[in-house]
């Protein structure tokens, strides 16, 4: 496709898909042209702009607004000192675990639903059943995608459970990111106002999910990718110091997220086709990471590649406000699993990939350490 056909058209489902990496990296940069505001997953993309708390789906100067508001919490001096937090977690999760296990039901999707959900302010309580409702927002069913039963139940009671946890904490405020977003004043052009239950609602939702998904499958890759390169993973083992590299070239290699959708809000000429306004553009990060206009040789997985940058949290406006977060989770979660499994086998008969329209990723991954 990046060869042939940069500018791909698929008519039956109505979008064209960019998937060299010049090309994502622009659009990414480019909001007034590349909107958000109509949705970001094919199936839900609307004709008329959303009307949704979920900052996902805005663009500027709505999105500015709220994103200056919540960033606070995501710093990377505030993510940082959650390191040790993340490494008792681990040591927590890591250390019953012996001969064969599956790394990410009994790892990889624990470790950040349990740091998310702290940071949030889940119950410890309400927990699991949170991210086992999570799992069901991201079910696809063939020809409905995500618009489905299971989804859109799944969907409505995790946004019934934040409702009553905001108004909760609008009563009894904690030291947690729903009582701060609940607190926090966005300013308007008539001075400020506080968030609705909805918005915080779908704040929180939006950020437990996407804290947990995405996290769970990067971890996953990791295990695959370093089972399947053994001489690498003996050097991360050896010298973890190498960690840091090693988590960038997996988000590039195998990125978790790898498409996300924008609606033109003017005509786009490129590579001799014209895209018109109101079209859907899918941006196929998960490909435009792979290409080799970008990478030399790159369709081979190294941990000591040298290089700018890649897609995987996208760029400008919309880059994922948890990247710091996920690459601590990613590399202390490899370090703690290295230290005390340095050689692992996969299943892969057993192993299951998750079916999802915005995240890749395995569901099941059998191990034998």
């Amino acid at each position: 496709m990046r060869d042939e056909q940069p500018v791909y058209r698929n008519d039956k489902l109505g979008f064209h898909a960019l998937s060299r990496y010049a090309d994502v990296e622009a659009a990414t940069r480019d909001p007034r042209t590349y909107s958000s505001a109509y949705g970001t997953v094919l199936e839900i993309m609307t004709a008329e702009p959303m009307r949704s708390g979920m900052m996902l789906f805005m663009d500027p100067p709505e999105h500015t607004m709220l994103r200056t508001l919540v960033s606070r919490a995501f710093t990377p001096r505030r993510i940082s000192v959650l390191e040790d937090y993340v490494r008792t977690l681990c040591a927590e999760l890591l250390d019953p675990l012996t001969g064969e296990f599956d790394y990410v039901q009994d790892f990889a999707v624990q470790l950040p639903s349990r740091v998310i959900s702290e940071l949030i302010g889940v119950d410890p309580a309400d927990r699991e059943e949170v991210r086992q409702e999570i799992d069901r927002a991201f079910h696809i069913e063939e020809g409905r995608g995500i618009i489905n039963d299971v989804a859109i139940a799944a969907m409505a009671r995790l946004h019934g459970y934040f409702r009553e946890q905001v108004e909760a904490r609008r009563k009894s405020p904690r030291d947690d990111l729903m009582s701060a977003l609940v607190q926090a004043e966005v300013p308007t052009g008539e001075g400020a106002r506080r968030l609705t239950t909805a918005e915080a609602a779908d704040f929180a939702g939006l950020l437990v999910s996407g804290g947990t998904e995405t996290v769970a499958r990067l971890l996953g890759w990791a295990c695959l990718l370093l089972a399947a390169h053994p001489a690498q993973r003996a050097e991360l083992a050896a010298d973890p110091s190498l960690l840091r590299n090693a988590v960038e070239e997996i988000l590039r290699y195998e990125s978790p997220s790898p498409v996300q959708g924008r609606t033109l809000t003017r005509d786009v000429l490129l590579h001799g086709t014209t895209l018109p306004a109101g079209s859907k553009v899918l941006l196929l990060t998960g490909a435009a990471n792979r290409d080799e206009r970008a990478y030399a040789d790159a369709d081979r997985f190294d941990i000591h590649r040298r290089f700018d940058g890649h897609l995987a949290f996208g760029l400008g406006i919309h880059f994922c406000l948890g990247a710091a977060l996920a690459r601590l989770e990613a590399r202390v979660g490899l370090e703690e699993t290295l230290r005390r499994f340095p050689v692992w086998e996969v299943d892969h008969e057993r192993a299951a990939r998750l079916h999802s329209s915005t995240v890749r990723g395995y569901d099941k991954l059998p191990i034998a350490v």
